[in-house]
């Protein structure tokens, strides 16, 4: 599990981003491994001290590693915990925020696994993953979380909200919880959205981030054959959801699921911004209704907000180049080749510095590699 820093590999580092809207330092290769022992679904979280911290998952397993400096190292991965039968690949994974007092993991699994069963299940720690406790159920109907796919966030006022595919009404629903003590409990679930044609997207990944007194849930619908994405907000700390509205102007029919949900962030000045995939494109679009803006060809994007401006990533199909490009003025820049998964990861006050981590391989074994991008304004 030794870190590998990939300086002298150039074929996984083909551009220094070094132009006037990014920079990068190079990939850095957190883990390895072949077969069950291969590593998925990395996630990053920066706390408001500027600290890293970051998970993946390997078979039933939570592996936990920081780094000292920001982003541009990192320490030994360890074991964290277990989840039984974790639901793990495209998308599925455990995700994790760190508060001021504490590191907060969660990940979906169940004792039968294979999508019969599977809870969130959340653990802490407040010794920078020296010692876990838990887990704890945030879904508070047993089993409802079974389709494996969930997302989390912090807000500046230390609150945990966590959302997810929900299936104890026997179809796919938008549920939520928040936790206000660093998830050692959690509030009662409450349903964000209910599609009107009976279920949300059935296997895309929901979004979530906290700002200020209001949380944004991104997902993606299906509505008379058409698979856009939509979001719905909180502007009362999560007391009530406004209808969700849909986002962009075109629509993508498709009588099937893209496993593609994007993200959402909100930038220096509070606005929403959102990233996400309508068939083979990527696109952004402001949460006002305005007409989206098209990116590129592409799949699986991810956007943070810093106080020097978004920065989005995403991959030029399921598994290929990954760009990187300043969501205000900036071009597309290629940051590596053969990756899959991308995201990456701010701090909910957008100080410190951004973190994008995803899988590839490296000489035919499977990695979860991670970069620090600099915003250059």
């Amino acid at each position: 599990m030794k870190c590998l820093n990939l300086s002298v590999i150039a074929a996984l580092c083909l551009a220094s981003l070094s132009a006037a809207d990014c920079s990068a330092s190079d990939p850095v290769i957190i883990a390895s491994g072949k077969g069950a022992n291969a590593p998925k679904q990395p996630q990053a979280a920066i706390g408001t001290d500027g600290s890293v911290h970051l998970v993946y998952g390997i078979g039933d397993t939570v592996q936990y590693c920081q780094s000292p400096d920001g982003g541009i190292t990192f320490g030994k991965a360890m074991q964290a915990f277990r989840v039984p039968n974790m639901s793990l690949g495209m998308r599925r994974g455990p995700r994790i925020v760190k508060t001021k007092n504490a590191v907060v993991v969660t990940a979906i699994g169940g004792q039968i696994g294979k999508g019969r069963d599977g809870d969130v299940l959340a653990w802490r720690s407040t010794d920078d993953g020296k010692t876990w406790h838990g887990p704890v159920r945030v879904n508070d109907m047993a089993d409802s979380a079974r389709e494996g796919l969930h997302a989390m966030a912090s807000g500046a006022d230390g609150s945990i909200w966590c959302v997810w595919l929900d299936l104890r009404d026997k179809k796919s629903e938008i549920y939520a919880a928040v936790s206000k003590n660093d998830g050692a409990t959690w509030e009662a679930n409450q349903c964000v959205y209910r599609s009107p044609d009976g279920s949300v997207c059935e296997c895309c990944h929901p979004s979530v981030i906290v700002n200020g007194n209001s949380v944004h849930v991104m997902f993606r619908n299906s509505i008379g054959g058409d698979r856009d994405m939509y979001v719905t907000s909180s502007k009362d700390d999560g007391k009530s959801f406004s209808p969700g509205k849909k986002l962009g102007r075109g629509k993508w029919t498709l009588d099937a699921c893209p496993m593609d949900g994007g993200m959402l962030a909100a930038n220096p000045k509070g606005s929403l911004e959102t990233v996400w995939r309508r068939d083979g494109n990527v696109y952004k679009a402001a949460g006002d209704g305005s007409p989206e803006v098209l990116l590129g060809k592409g799949q699986q994007p991810w956007i943070a907000a810093s106080s020097k401006g978004s920065v989005i990533v995403w991959t030029v199909g399921r598994e290929g180049d990954l760009l990187v490009q300043n969501s205000v003025s900036g071009q597309p820049q290629k940051l590596a080749e053969a990756a899959r998964d991308p995201m990456i990861a701010a701090a909910s006050n957008g100080s410190g510095p951004v973190i994008a981590c995803w899988e590839s391989e490296h000489n035919g074994d499977p990695v979860v590699l991670a970069a620090r991008i600099d915003v250059v304004k």
